[in-house]
């Protein structure tokens, strides 16, 4: 005969936390990134209006070029170098969105934002504006260079704002990139300031693309003082489109 075996005891539904190891350290709680659960989706409509941007962003720097003043002036030239700059970064935003990959950094998207628009107030603020002291004039010229002027700085502006409020997630940019964006401003004038020097005395080329820049006119102490003027100006531009970014609401879902 076998001997008789002792009950079971019941295993109880609580079982208390066991002690952690000596010696070992415990793991931490990982935090996974939205973007990395969640499926690609592909947005064909954001991509094509952001290639329609791109478009017409080229469509006001081909008409400047052709507008009939010297090539190496227009290139020169913030607006057209930050539009060149744009059209560039919403054609790679356009490929994102049509094949589904992750965004481009909100801090790139929302520097060229800021130059754009920024070459935009000063246009209209100072140059376009007839009681500014360094109004153009009457704005007469072609009527492919007054197409482009309203191209580059209306058109362009408004249709990169409305794509990055539309398009694009709330909360993204901070305060401290805004300081960033201003070191492509400085490199221009910087730039602006050393061509006007080394450009011969005499030539077909403007020594300076903007009044308020014009040290052969105003000299440096005043061109100085207007740079430091404009860029405070825009250093508060940039601080508003940061701050809202973070107040403005959510208008469409799944953005990329």
């Amino acid at each position: 005969m076998t001997a008789p075996t002792s009950p079971t005891p019941p295993i109880p539904r609580d079982l208390p936390d066991l002690p952690p190891i000596p010696g070992r350290a415990a793991l931490l709680p990982t935090v996974v990134p939205p973007r990395a659960v969640l499926l690609p989706v592909r947005r064909r409509p954001v991509a094509a209006y952001r290639a329609l941007i791109a478009l017409l962003a080229l469509t006001g720097v081909a008409l400047e070029l052709t507008a009939g003043g010297p090539v190496a002036d227009t290139l020169s030239n913030f607006t057209v170098l930050s539009g060149i700059l744009l059209a560039l970064v919403m054609l790679a935003s356009a490929q994102c969105a049509w094949s589904a990959h992750h965004p481009l950094p909100a801090s790139l998207t929302g520097a060229t934002l800021f130059y754009v628009v920024a070459a935009a107030l000063v246009h209209h603020a100072l140059l376009a504006n007839p009681t500014s002291p360094f109004a153009l004039g009457d704005g007469a010229g072609t009527g492919w260079q007054t197409a482009a002027t309203h191209i580059l700085h209306t058109a362009v502006p408004v249709a990169a704002a409305l794509d990055w409020l539309l398009s694009t997630t709330p909360g993204q940019l901070r305060q401290r990139q805004a300081p960033g964006w201003l070191l492509y401003p400085l490199v221009y004038l910087a730039f602006s300031l050393a061509r006007g020097e080394l450009l011969p005395p005499g030539g077909t080329q403007a020594h300076y693309l903007y009044p308020f820049l014009d040290v052969d006119q105003h000299g440096y102490k005043s061109v100085l003082g207007n740079a430091l003027l404009i860029g405070l100006a825009l250093y508060a531009v940039a601080a508003l489109l940061v701050a809202l970014d973070h107040i403005r609401p959510t208008l469409l879902r799944g953005r990329r």
